[in-house]
Parts: C-alpha cells; structure tokens; sequence
C-alpha cells in the first residue's frame, strides 16, 4: 500500500497513469483537436462556467503569471495570509506591476470588511485572492470576498488562485462573479504535474485587449485565439490532456457534490482526531481548509521521525511550509483519497505518537 497525504502531487490512480501510455497523436491533428474540444467543454463543468476554460502547459504559478500579465496595466491589489498569496504578490512586482498588499495574520482569513476599506481607497484594475492557502490550511470565503469587490467596483476584475481546492471544493466562478479562475493537474483533480486550468470570463478577456506587454507565452489572448481552433499556441501536453479527460470522466462519474462532501468529511475526521489528541487546526475556526488539514505541531512530534515511520508503511505528510516547518504538520484529504486511507493514516499516527 502507498498513499501520500502531502498537498500536491498526490496520488494518482492507476487506471489514470495508463491513459499516459497511449500514443502521442500531432498537437494540430484534427483527432487531438478534437480529444481537447472535448476536455475543455468538460471543464466548464467543475468550474461552474458559461465561459471557457483555458489548458496550459505549466503549473498554476504559470496562471498566476497569466493573470497578472494578461490583466492588469499597473494596479493590483494581492490579498496575503499565507505563501501562495505572498507568491502572486512576487509575481506581480517582478512584473512590474504597482501591486498593493492587503495583508492577514497566517492562520487568520481576508475579511471582506477589511477588503472593502482597501477598495475604497485606491481603485484597482484586479484584486488577487488565494482561495485556498495551502501553506495554512485555510479557505477563504471567496464568494463574499467577490461580492465586495462588484459592489465597489463594476470594474475591478477578481482573479483567483484555487490550485488546492478547485474539484475538491465547490467553487462557482459564474454565479460569484469570479473573472479568472486559476488550478492545478497534481492536486484535487489528481493527475500528474504539468497542467494548469483557468477560467477565464468575457470581461476579463476584453481588459487584455487593453494591456501591453501581456508577454507571449502567458498572452490570453493568443491563448484565446488557439483555443477557438481547439489547440494551444504552444505545444499542447498531449498525454496529460488524454489523462484529463479519462479523469473528468472518473470525477463527473462519481459527482461534483459527492466529491466535495468526501473531501469535507476527511478534513473533518482530520481535524476532530488532531483536537482529540490535544492539537489544534492552526488556521481560525470557520475558515479551515477542507483539502489540507493544518495542525499545530504542539506535542513538538519530530516531523522527519514521523514520516520515516509512514514511509514504512507506504503513506507520508507533510511537513510546515516555510516559516511554519515543524511547527504546523499538514494532512493533504483531496483527490483519489478515502475515508478508511485517512483512518489508516491516523491509527499509524497513534501507534508512532504512543513510541
């Protein structure tokens, strides 16, 4: 038995990894052009959109670039409570972009009260948000940090990062008004590193129209103009987009909401065990992540001890991310991952802790 309940890559299923042999088919062949037509109307599906979704040939940080890139002329505002918000902020400045910070304590979420005093003092072409942060185990409340944005501004577009929740949490992009839509292949979707997907609105794509040195890999527009043709701009990765679609097939089979209430509940399990044994989530009750479990470490257990012991057993976690490394241990509950793997996790856990 292996299993990984680290955030990414996770495991992936075996039936999964044999679509990967199938031979490669010309990325203009009208036969792969047709696999991809098929795969991205599925998409729209998980993302909850009329409006298309875009494949990309690299990892979700590639979107984030994307986005800024593509979107914004000078003014962005990054909303920061963990690592992955603190990146999208690197990758404006390194754009050089005029990106202002909207910062929370980690562990603690962007409120929307909070964001909209920061509206109302500076308009902003787009706003950043993290959906889920996986260096905390935190989920922001999106859907109300949107709404603030559309009643300050009818303008300011909301980017989004949900690389660690998007087909493991419902996320409707339509219906709370979110204008890019970022995720990753490697985590609940579970598939191999490599791909990145994003939803992409029509406002959004008319902004772009508007901004220079959108750059020509990250260009949505030319990302756009492929697309209508099937295709990508670049060579498109032919065997994880037949993997992808095996995969939709597997995630619309089991359904969309069956899907989230799984991942809910192995979070639940995660964190009910962690206070149980007298730890506590480290990211604020109510705003817990329902993919990563992040775990205050304040039995001080050995990290790299306890993962030494998994690994005989086949499974590992994961250890703090930056600053909160071997303070925090991470509990990654997305993808092909079960209710009875969390409980052997766990029961292993009990037995390393009882050495």
């Amino acid at each position: 038995m292996s299993h990984m309940f680290v955030p990414g890559p996770v495991d992936v299923a075996p039936e999964v990894l044999e679509v990967l042999t199938r031979p490669v088919l010309p990325h203009r062949s009208k036969e792969y052009e047709e696999i991809f037509h098929r795969v991205a109307k599925k998409c729209e599906q998980i993302f909850y959109t009329k409006h298309r979704v875009f494949i990309g040939t690299h990892t979700g940080s590639g979107m984030q670039e994307t986005g800024i890139r593509s979107l914004v002329k000078k003014d962005v505002l990054v909303c920061i409570n963990g690592a992955f918000s603190q990146r999208w902020y690197d990758v404006a400045v390194t754009n050089g972009k005029q990106a202002d910070r909207l910062d929370a304590e980690w562990g603690q979420p962007i409120l929307p009260e909070k964001l909209q005093e920061a509206l109302k003092d500076k308009h902003y072409e787009a706003v950043a948000i993290v959906h889920n942060e996986t260096s905390t185990g935190l989920e922001n409340p999106l859907k109300e940090l949107s709404a603030v944005v559309h009643e300050v501004s009818s303008d300011t577009l909301v980017l989004v990062d949900a690389v660690s929740s998007l087909a493991g949490v419902k996320i409707e992009m339509d219906a709370w008004g979110v204008d890019f839509l970022l995720t990753s292949s490697q985590k609940c979707l579970a598939l191999p590193p490599g791909l990145s997907l994003a939803g992409t609105s029509d406002r959004a794509l008319k902004k772009a129209e508007s901004v220079e040195n959108r750059g020509w890999y990250f260009d949505l527009l030319r990302m756009e103009k492929h697309r209508l043709k099937n295709t990508t701009a670049m060579t498109s990765a032919v065997s994880l987009v037949y993997a992808l679609n095996f995969q939709l097939d597997r995630i619309l089979a089991e359904g969309l909401e069956k899907r989230f209430a799984r991942h809910a509940a192995m979070s639940k399990r995660v964190y009910e065990w962690a206070q149980g044994h007298g730890m506590a989530s480290f990211a604020a009750e109510g705003y817990r992540s329902k993919t990563v479990a992040a775990i205050k470490n304040t039995k001080g257990m050995d990290i790299p001890a306890l993962n030494k012991f998994l690994l005989e057993h086949g499974m590992r976690i994961a250890n703090g991310y930056g600053e909160l490394k071997g303070k925090t241990f991470r509990i990654a509950t997305m993808g092909e991952t079960q209710m009875e793997d969390v409980n052997i996790l766990l029961q292993l856990m009990e037995e390393f802790m009882e050495q």
